[in-house]
């Protein structure tokens, strides 16, 4: 099968050029596509505006990127996410030392279940924008994370299905992940507050204008407009393209290590190999400021 892969936007705002150097730190690229590590920089520091641009370009080019060996507080955590914007809370996540940050501590006593391909947030009307992923602990030969670009996807798809597809809107939800695990008698409150969102299901990404395939397992529930089952099939096949190993990149972490990821870019999957071990992350999402481009 002839891929198309492209890395980066076909338009730069605000002089995003990705033909330019990176002046404050070295880039080793993972994949050619998608993820590079950044190498001689210190998040626990203060960032200032010249690196704190540089690191927003370099997340823009390749949709996630990684650091090693990183002291970081909960303050630090907290500011390096305001990089990209204003830290949000998943309202289903245990709080870590500080709102904004989630703890997910996993191990013997409690199973990961993020192994599903998903993007961040996607059941809220504005998701987030990026995410910030800390390793506390983590074991020494498992745990690792996975990203797929969904611009990549949505290149690749079938010119009769992207006519399908360009214009079409989609429900995102949070109940069939999480509703089982509510007590009754909180549900419909969260529900007022959380109604289901709608979104394209081709989003064209605000800062590079990368037509961007936004469908995901956990939280897309169906199409609108079309009958349950031609949504379901169409679904189906959608969800299907993160698992391209082509479009993919894979991180295996270590204590201080920190991921940032473009959520409205990529998708992303835990995987759940090192039950019953020990695996300690904490995360900041960062507010969806802009999705209809207007910030």
């Amino acid at each position: 099968m002839e891929l198309k892969l492209m890395r980066g936007g076909v338009r730069q705002l605000e002089r995003t050029i990705f033909a330019e150097p990176y002046r404050r730190f070295e880039v080793r690229p993972v994949t050619e596509l998608i993820g590079a590590e950044l190498h001689g920089v210190d998040l626990g520091r203060r960032l200032d505006d010249e690196l704190a641009g540089e690191l927003r370009r370099a997340l823009l080019e390749w949709k996630v990127i990684f650091f090693r060996d990183q002291e970081l507080t909960s303050d630090s955590h907290l500011a390096l996410a305001r990089v990209w914007g204003d830290p949000e809370a998943n309202p289903f996540f245990p709080i870590g030392d500080q709102v904004g940050i989630s703890r997910l501590a996993k191990g013997g006593d409690m199973v990961g279940m993020e192994n599903v391909w998903h993007s961040d947030h996607s059941f809220l009307a504005t998701p987030a924008r990026g995410s910030v992923l800390r390793a506390i602990e983590v074991p020494e030969s498992a745990g690792d994370t996975m990203w797929a670009d969904m611009a990549a996807a949505y290149d690749n798809l079938p010119d009769e299905v992207k006519e399908l597809v360009d214009g079409l809107e989609a429900e995102h939800d949070w109940f069939h992940s999480w509703g089982n695990h509510i007590p009754v008698e909180k549900r419909d409150e969260i529900r007022n507050r959380l109604p289901a969102a709608v979104h394209p299901v081709v989003k064209v990404h605000p800062l590079t204008g990368r037509r961007t395939l936004y469908v995901n397992e956990p939280f897309t529930t169906r199409v609108l407009g079309m009958p349950e089952d031609e949504s379901n099939r169409l679904l189906d096949y959608l969800r299907c393209q993160a698992r391209v190993p082509e479009y993919q990149v894979r991180f295996r972490w270590q204590p201080r290590a920190v991921a940032i990821w473009d959520n409205w870019a990529v998708q992303h999957y835990a995987i759940n190999d090192y039950y019953p071990k020990r695996r300690v992350m904490e995360r900041v999402a960062v507010a969806g400021h802009g999705w209809n481009g207007d910030a």
